[in-house]
């Protein structure tokens, strides 16, 4: 029986264990998909988000964190049943077929090898402007090799790393969070114009259904990240309860900062104030009367990006793995160092993220667009296809759990009906897309993007069909 045989036509979903280190906790995996959520979107995006909507931007925040606490779980079910470095990837082929594995793994690895090209633009860009006799491309290059290293210095190093980040992306959270809360209710006496009267700029919802619908658009892909979790259980101590104990804690979470955090944007700033939404961190903070809040939040981003890029070159090294152990990658990138680390995958993943950054350098502004624009959408061909797993894996799930004597450690609330639910809501937000010319320029691309992939598979498919019927050259010669 070959491979591709025992993959697709076991009986049960159990995989084989991979040779990956099994140093992460439950601290390190909630902390990173914390960290990896709460980023450079929330940080950079939010004024856009109530620019568009006004304060009912809050409610689009609400819809956006419903439709990502539902795909979480889902994810979290397969993934504490059934713990893969490919995670998502791996239960699509399983649910399937090898052609939705191939698809969800390399959209998966493009996606974020561009985005890591953009955050280390962006990390350099910042860093220049405070230290401007430092070119760009050293700081780029300081930030590849630091986070090269740490990566293959094992997972539980990596672990540590991003617990520390997201402790203090927490801590600036929950900081604002204070200072806001203070502000709003007037302890603290405010240097700006105080409360926003809503009254004077249109309302609650200034530009109505159309502005809350807009503003999904804007904050729908501020979550994504939050996958990094599902991922990761593969090298958990006790992936199950990890990954329970992770998911049950990071969704009220982030939903309570994220919204949290934009309602007192929304309460002191004006919705048309566009000098204030800028910087609407900044802004809040200069309210407060704390002078050097603007170069504050610099830093803050900058450890956004920083936390955000570590996270994805372990995500992307991961998946290429994984790719690679079920033949849909080079066979070398399955190589693993003493340590457990995956480590030729993390040097071609690191490797691309550098090709990124010099894309992000030198291509022309409309070519990049499309490459950008390309992994613009990506993330809801992820969450469609977790969701059209999960809603076919659960029985096979339960039924395997049931045979051991178990139940599943997470499972969906209400299945099948939440899950044909968050498919309604991820199909409305493309409905949404479609309205608007730019966002019907990312799912072009995006589309685009999944052709050639799909492409790339029937291609390597036949390849490898071809090569299987053809007789070895000693059959030959007999």
């Amino acid at each position: 029986m070959t491979n591709d045989q025992t993959r697709t036509s076991a009986p049960g979903l159990a995989s084989a264990p991979e040779p990956l280190a099994h140093g992460l906790r439950p601290r390190h995996l909630t902390m990173m998909g914390l960290g990896s959520a709460i980023g450079a979107g929330l940080f950079l995006g939010s004024g856009e988000g109530i620019a568009t909507a006004g304060p009912a931007v809050l409610v689009s925040y609400a819809i956006a964190g419903a439709i990502v606490v539902l795909v979480m779980r889902m994810l979290a079910e397969m993934a504490s049943a059934v713990p893969a470095s490919g995670s998502f990837s791996v239960y699509a082929e399983v649910a399937l077929g090898r052609w939705a594995g191939f698809l969800l793994g390399w959209l998966y690895w493009f996606m974020l090898i561009m985005v890591l090209g953009v955050e280390v633009t962006g990390v350099a860009g910042i860093v220049h402007g405070w230290w401007p006799q430092v070119p760009q491309w050293t700081v780029a290059a300081v930030v590849v090799a630091v986070f090269a290293a740490v990566n293959l210095s094992g997972v539980r190093n990596f672990g540590e790393a991003e617990f520390w980040f997201a402790a203090i992306k927490v801590a600036a959270i929950v900081g604002f969070l204070v200072v806001g809360a203070l502000l709003v209710v007037g302890i603290i006496p405010t240097a700006g114009p105080g409360l926003a009267d809503w009254g004077a700029h249109g309302g609650f919802a200034p530009a109505g259904l159309a502005g809350v619908a807009a503003g999904l658009l804007v904050v729908v892909f501020a979550f994504g990240g939050i996958e990094i979790v599902a991922i990761a259980a593969a090298e958990a101590r006790d992936p199950s309860n990890a990954v329970a104990r992770a998911t049950r804690t990071i969704l009220w979470r982030i939903l309570f900062f994220y919204v949290g955090a934009v309602a007192i944007m929304v309460a002191l700033i004006p919705w048309d104030d566009a000098g204030g939404l800028a910087s609407p961190f900044v802004t809040v903070l200069e309210h407060a009367g704390l002078g050097g809040a603007a170069r504050l939040m610099e830093v803050v981003v900058v450890l956004a990006l920083l936390s955000a890029y570590n996270a994805q070159i372990y995500g992307t090294s991961r998946m290429l793995f994984s790719l690679g152990e079920r033949g849909d990658a080079p066979r070398p990138v399955t190589g693993v160092a003493g340590n457990g680390v995956p480590w030729v995958a993390v040097l071609v993943s690191t490797a691309f993220g550098v090709v990124a950054v010099v894309l992000n350098a030198v291509l022309p502004q409309a070519l990049l667009g499309v490459l950008l624009n390309a992994v613009g959408s990506a993330l809801l061909v992820v969450w469609i296809l977790v969701a059209v797993s999960q809603l076919r894996l659960r029985p096979r799930l339960e039924a395997e759990a049931r045979e051991r004597g178990e139940r599943l450690a997470v499972r969906t609330w209400a299945y099948p009906w939440l899950t044909w639910a968050t498919l309604a809501g991820l199909a409305a937000v493309i409905v949404l897309m479609l309205s608007d010319a730019a966002a019907r320029a990312q799912l072009a691309a995006t589309a685009g993007l999944v052709l050639v992939i799909l492409a790339c598979y029937a291609v390597t498919t036949a390849v490898k069909g071809r090569r299987s019927r053809a007789p070895s050259v000693g059959a030959a010669a007999e």
